[in-house]
């Protein structure tokens, strides 16, 4: 029975994913110890790290482990925050963060394909960077691939998409907070700038917690609000490209699961379902698997393959990304 169990298919799972999550474990524990010596956020320690740890990405044996990390833990993480937040936090950001969200999100996508047809894009390579822009980063630019009709340049401009968008999200989790301050803007208001307008999730988180405890909530409930702008954005993608072939494969999820399970734990723990301890416990292992996350996202950058494309696309992202900013901050400014 012993020898079973060792060789089954989930133990051998184990065995290959353990050395990248112990290596990015390492890696947030170091974090922690400089966070708490030289007092800068522990996320951008994880960052760094990660990043000088570059060459274990390509490492036959930590390479599915920091995969896994990168992914997986920092759902998990995410969902897990939900245990922080309560409705009382929502309602008291008021309503013009969710029409600054909704009209940030339409206006970088329209935007974007109207740019893009100018630079001699397709129409689908403006939806697509700019919804991978406006939306959720990689995780949009997949959904939204999906939802298009098959093409000979879609795989490239979907590849090039993900890690521009990776990378640029990587550099504004750095540059925003900067900005942030410069501005003067307050925890909430800093929350609501880093949520509208950083890439990815893991990104806003790190940038948010990296400034306080309020920014980092502020800006994961932005963030929450332009993920579940995923659905309409795709549904409208379908219905402009009707012609999809049904034959391309089954498409994703419209709202990734971590989204859902940040939902109901916030509604959980609104109506007092949550005992505290376990709150506490799930707010701990949340942060851990964040740091985590953020050690394996920075051993996985990849700078370099940048350079083997055009000048126009990455010009093109980085517009959009300066564009996105741009909007947040001038309705920031409108309805405050």
């Amino acid at each position: 029975m012993l020898a079973s169990i060792r060789n089954s298919p989930s133990v051998d799972r184990v065995r290959e994913l353990a050395p990248g999550i112990i290596a990015c474990a390492v890696i947030a524990a170091a974090a922690a110890f400089l966070s708490e010596h030289y007092q800068a956020p522990m996320m951008l320690f994880a960052l760094l790290l990660g990043i000088a740890m570059n060459f274990l990405a390509t490492d036959t044996g930590c390479g599915p482990g920091v995969a896994f990390t990168s992914r997986t833990m920092l759902r998990v993480g995410v969902a897990l925050l939900g245990l922080r937040i309560t409705f009382a936090d929502i309602s008291a950001l008021g309503w013009q963060p969710v029409a600054a969200v909704v009209v940030s999100v339409a206006l970088t996508i329209l935007i974007s394909i109207g740019v893009a047809r100018l630079l001699g894009f397709r129409t689908a390579f403006g939806v697509l960077s700019g919804g991978a822009t406006a939306i959720c980063g990689a995780s949009a630019a997949l959904a939204l691939a999906a939802a298009m009709p098959p093409h000979p340049q879609r795989e490239k401009a979907l590849s090039f998409t993900v890690i521009g968008v990776s990378t640029l999200s990587t550099t504004v989790m750095i540059l925003y907070p900067i900005i942030a301050r410069a501005l003067d803007l307050s925890e909430v208001d800093s929350g609501i700038f880093l949520g509208g307008t950083i890439h990815d999730v893991a990104q806003v988180v790190g940038a948010g917690y990296g400034m306080s405890k309020v920014t980092g909530d502020t800006a994961t409930v932005v963030k929450l609000m332009r993920v579940a702008m995923l659905l309409p954005v795709i549904v409208v993608t379908v219905m402009a490209m009707r012609n999809r072939d049904a034959a391309a494969g089954p498409r994703p999820p419209l709202l990734p699961w971590f989204a859902v399970a940040f939902a109901l734990l916030v509604v959980a723990n609104s109506l007092g379902w949550v005992p505290r301890p376990v709150a506490t416990a799930g707010t701990t292992l949340s942060g851990w698997c964040l740091v985590a996350a953020i050690a394996a996202i920075g051993i996985k950058t990849q700078v370099r393959q940048l350079l083997s494309v055009g000048v126009k696309p990455l010009a093109l992202m980085i517009f959009e990304t300066a564009l996105m900013a741009a909007i947040v901050l001038a309705l920031m400014r409108l309805y405050r």
